[in-house]
């Protein structure tokens, strides 16, 4: 069952009445009221009109899409590189860019902006020599690739999207794309290997992405000089395995387990535990410059790291709570719990060369992985656990003035085969929802759910597809309601009716509770709103139940 279908499901469902209506808004100016959603789910590539849709059903106002190197470049399985001019986009198989060109033509008809982000795996005859087997194996794994030749492919592809290219024989050009990043993930090796050498004393994989970012740098400044364009680097893993010290060999992180992501950082940016610049041999075992003449070169010499947009980190770690202890989780992990220490780090990262950047977080892969059916050995939450928690994430994260943005990663579940796979998806791999759908679509988080009778408790949440849902003839604001069910049974009633951001969907505000019960939002999409999947639009939905108490 695919999402119109759900909620069709809930077209039906009777409103309580209103007991009072209130339309207020107010927006703490701590938080980060502009977030914006972003969502990824690859697949869709091979569906994009039918699976955008369901994004736009959903709410997320932002797609997140690989544009793998490998898919799309001529002879990828050849060693020999084919003779063409790779920055030209025309000169790559028509074929292999149509699933794109489709995916932006329907995002745009859809009005959701498309994040590319350019990535591989490799072309073998982009790669670096002795490839180890499984890099040949696997198309989406990256060995030591060309940076030069990367660079002429992200020229290739940011001229086509640049919102002027017309393909060949085509009459109209294709639509622009303006937010973007270079490469997936750099410290894990199956994506950028090797990660490190010499038993995981000398790290390979910061200087390659280095030399990516810069190609990538150079060529989008090419082909979109004057946009304004969102360019986030980092792309990160939030964990992995520390470097060792020269004499103190490991096996880890090695050739393609993954790199701390805070000991990446430093190594990326060639700076010391310490957040100072690396001098001598151990500068040099970095591949970093060695000398503090060099070192005032670093930031000239490497626009991308101290002049992009955001830095965007992969925070997820379904076996934590969102408001997991930080003392427990290790130093330079960048999970989500931790992400006022990452910035904290990025922060003396910029300093160390004299830059008073303050990166904003982008939190651009996101979600818990959930048992079923990952098995509960694993120490995955239940399905309603996940539920609450990508709420309580959620919540956090609009606090947090320094996170840019929330994301879902994965509409349905993987096909098992044999194993559950990243089950982090919103339906199962059937089709059916998950409790974290509702909880997707009509977020909701009250810190404080026991409150005394007459006093006012923080209500957050929202209804993400009403930034979608102003009325081109109205204008009508759009509004959710918050829904009680006294004493938890029976019948429910709308107690509030509440103003939503018109750009975001949110809402938070202060509220008095009128008794104990079960509270949950009700949103009703727009009759007339054009572009929604069949049997959606005047169809109302309901976000996951809390249980509340007012006491005395």
């Amino acid at each position: 069952m695919k999402l119109c279908g759900l909620v069709a499901a809930t077209a039906t469902a009777a409103l309580g009445a209103v007991l009072m209506l209130a339309l207020i808004i107010p927006a703490p100016a701590s938080a980060s009221t502009k977030q914006i959603s972003i969502f990824q789910d690859d697949s869709m590539l091979g569906y994009p009109a039918a699976g955008l849709a369901e994004v736009r059903a959903l709410g997320a106002t932002t797609v997140r899409m690989t544009v793998q190197w490998y898919s799309v470049a001529p002879d990828p399985a050849s060693t020999h590189a084919p003779k063409f001019d790779a920055s030209n986009p025309n000169a790559y198989p028509a074929s292999k860019w149509a699933p794109y060109d489709a995916y932006v033509e329907a995002a745009q008809q859809l009005g959701i902006k498309v994040d590319f982000q350019v990535s591989g795996g490799v072309p073998r005859w982009a790669e670096g020599k002795n490839a180890p087997t499984a890099y040949q194996r696997d198309h989406s794994f990256g060995w030591m690739p060309n940076a030069a030749m990367y660079g002429q492919f992200v020229h290739a592809v940011t001229e086509r999207y640049s919102g002027t290219f017309k393909p060949t024989g085509a009459k109209t050009a294709l639509p622009a794309v303006h937010m973007w990043s270079f490469w997936n993930e750099p410290n894990f090796g199956q994506d950028l290997g090797p990660q490190a050498i010499n038993g995981s004393t000398q790290p390979v994989a910061p200087k390659l992405y280095r030399a990516l970012l810069n190609a990538g740098w150079t060529a989008i400044h090419q082909t979109q000089p004057h946009s304004n364009n969102t360019i986030l680097i980092g792309e990160i893993a939030a964990k992995g395995y520390a470097l060792h010290a020269p004499g103190h060999p490991g096996s880890l992180p090695g050739t393609t387990a993954q790199t701390q992501a805070l000991v990446f950082v430093r190594a990326l940016y060639c700076l010391g535990a310490n957040y100072r610049p690396l001098t001598g041999s151990l500068a040099a075992l970095y591949s970093c410059p060695t000398t503090a003449a060099a070192s005032r070169k670093f930031r000239a010499q490497n626009p991308g790291l101290f002049d992009a947009t955001g830095f965007a980190d992969h925070a997820y770690d379904s076996k934590e709570a969102p408001d997991a202890n930080p003392a427990n989780i290790p130093a330079d992990d960048a999970t989500f719990p931790v992400l006022r220490r990452v910035a904290t780090a990025l922060d003396k990262v910029t300093k160390a060369y004299g830059s008073g950047k303050h990166y904003p977080i982008y939190n651009d892969e996101f979600g818990y992985i959930t048992s079923p059916p990952s098995p509960k050995s694993a120490g995955d939450p239940s399905t309603a656990t996940a539920a609450i928690e990508l709420n309580q994430a959620e919540y956090l994260s609009y606090k947090n003035p320094r996170i840019a943005s929330y994301s879902q990663y994965l509409l349905e579940d993987p096909t098992p085969s044999p194993n559950p796979g990243f089950a982090s998806g919103l339906l199962t791999s059937k089709g059916q929802p998950k409790p974290t759908l509702n909880a997707y679509e009509l977020p909701v988080w009250l810190p404080k759910t026991t409150v005394k009778a007459g006093s006012s408790t923080e209500v957050w949440g929202g209804a993400r597809a009403a930034s979608f849902s102003q009325s081109a003839t109205t204008k009508a604001t759009p509004t959710v309601d918050i829904q009680m069910q006294k004493g938890g049974s029976g019948s429910w009633t709308t107690i509030q009716t509440v103003k939503v951001s018109s750009t975001t969907g949110y809402f938070d505000i202060q509220t008095k509770l009128p008794y104990s019960g079960n509270l949950r939002l009700a949103y009703t999409y727009p009759q007339t709103e054009p572009f929604l999947p069949v049997n959606v639009p005047g169809s109302t939905i309901y976000g996951r139940t809390v249980k509340v108490t007012v006491s005395g």
